[in-house]
């Protein structure tokens, strides 16, 4: 008899989970083991406390011991539940994309205030958690997005009509297969070393699609075609605004300086590392 069968309450069942994820290495055991427990059974926090000692249907504690099960295996949270909130909007995820991540809501943050009635494109689109967001809190008037990926524009395309925004997904080889100009480019490109992707989370490192990772051997080939491109598509006084890497300010900045962007800057996050960069035409 495994430790979940000797559970017979919620309360049981969730402390039990914890352990097993702790067990496991899992850094955000005790959150995720409760993130599970509200996907498999739809409690809210306040509904479980007041029902923690009721007796678990065999149904639901069979359905969260393979949850719970997946998660120590390392798979991601968010590739067992399916979801991924991303600046309040909800986005399916999935292996062929890259988990939102609240860095990148860093870059939706900033240029929030630029988009309102302009003419947008994400270029690197993944889950089209940028595209989305532009759109539905940013007011864009037009919503161009771009991937190599098929599988992830499936995705992307998914997200558009459950939140309701109207997007023209491009499947493009960075800019082969762009042929509009734009008053705002907004990009979050692969950006890590292959050397770096050796040493990541196993859920990043196994379960993330590599070509939304690999930025290659200096971790910058994108951003090198960004600065060449984007120019190409952007109206006057046109801005791009990029993800980067934490160590990565300095090298894309001189980037864009020497291909002629004006106004290039570097900007922070929350927890002060080097996270946007941006530079107008």
């Amino acid at each position: 008899m495994n430790d979940f069968e000797e559970a017979s309450t919620y309360e049981e069942l969730l402390k039990i989970a914890e352990k097993r994820l702790l067990d496991a290495g899992i850094v955000d055991a005790k959150p995720d083991a409760w993130y599970l427990m509200e996907y498999v059974t739809g409690f809210s926090r306040a509904f479980y406390f007041l029902n923690k000692d009721k007796n678990v249907p065999d149904e639901d504690k069979q359905r969260y011991f393979q949850c719970v099960d997946k998660r120590a295996s390392h798979i991601p949270l968010q590739h067992i539940t399916g979801v991924q909130e991303f600046m309040g909007l909800e986005f399916k995820v999935n292996e062929h994309v890259l988990v939102p991540r609240q860095d990148t809501e860093n870059l939706v943050e900033q240029a929030l205030p630029y988009v309102k009635g302009k003419k947008v494109l994400d270029m690197c689109t993944g889950s089209g958690c940028i595209a989305v967001s532009v759109k539905v809190i940013g007011g864009a008037k037009l919503c161009d997005a771009a991937d190599i990926s098929e599988e992830a524009l499936r995705v992307a395309g998914y997200n558009a009509k459950l939140n309701k925004a109207d997007i023209n997904f491009i499947r493009s080889n960075m800019f082969d297969d762009i042929k509009e100009f734009y008053d705002v480019i907004l990009s979050n490109p692969p950006y890590i070393r292959p050397d770096v992707i050796k040493g990541l989370m196993p859920e990043v490192r196994d379960h993330e699609p590599v070509i939304a990772l690999d930025g290659g051997e200096d971790g910058l080939d994108f951003y090198r075609i960004l600065a060449e491109e984007s120019k190409k598509h952007l109206e006057k006084e046109g801005i791009i605004m990029m993800e980067i890497g934490f160590d990565q300010g300095k090298q894309v900045k001189k980037l864009f300086e020497d291909a002629g962007y004006k106004d290039v800057k570097v900007i922070k996050d929350y927890s002060k590392n080097d996270r946007i960069v941006t530079a107008h035409v």
